[in-house]
């Protein structure tokens, strides 16, 4: 068994979570930071193509990476990105497989290293698909920072298509999925929650 193989019921059963639905837990931006100008224009060029292509290859490589590529780099590249990376921290619950990017707040970038505060899937279109599988992650992100004597108290999730995002949170055994779709464009509101997200931890 592994990710892929939670539906938002198994999940919800498996792992005995609280489910909150539909609170909007993001944090206010007073001060938001302004992506670079090359990634804004990066994003620009290619997002139509994203689009027109509709694979979640696509939508990973022209979409969210640059987008957490430029989240690293807004935070002085003191955290670690990892995209397609084997995560598997307890094959006897299922919590095994790849995971489409993690972001971790240690700055080593050969390895996953504790805590890691958010975890992100990409979905080609119907979100509502991956809230199990990034769930099942976040689980997983949790027991892997509680087994490296590193936890924290709250793991973000996310499940975007690159032009729709939805959170998701965390905390001991509650999970928040904030049902709104937040667009992208324009990049600085997904941006800054992201940022906002990481330091938080």
């Amino acid at each position: 068994m592994s990710y892929s193989q939670f539906t938002l019921p198994k999940v919800i059963e498996d792992f005995n979570l609280n489910l909150v639905e539909g609170v909007s837990f993001l944090s206010k931006l007073e001060n938001p930071i302004k992506p670079s100008p090359y990634i804004a224009e990066f994003l620009n060029k290619n997002l139509q193509l994203a689009i027109a292509l509709n694979t979640e290859k696509a939508r990973s490589e022209l979409i969210i990476c640059p987008l957490l590529l430029a989240v690293k780099e807004a935070l002085n590249n003191q955290i670690s990105l990892f995209s397609g990376k084997e995560f598997n921290v307890e094959a006897e619950t299922g919590l095994t497989g790849i995971c489409d990017f993690i972001l971790s707040r240690s700055k080593e970038q050969l390895f996953v290293k504790a805590p890691v505060p958010i975890l992100v899937k990409a979905k080609k279109e119907n979100l509502k698909v991956g809230l199990g599988q990034c769930i099942a992650e976040m689980v997983a992100a949790q027991k892997f920072n509680q087994k490296a004597k590193n936890s924290i108290s709250t793991i973000y999730g996310t499940v975007t298509t690159g032009t729709f995002w939805r959170f998701l949170k965390l905390e001991e055994n509650t999970v928040t999925i904030d049902l709104t779709e937040y667009p992208l464009p324009p990049i600085e509101s997904v941006f800054n929650q992201l940022i906002s997200m990481v330091s938080s931890c």
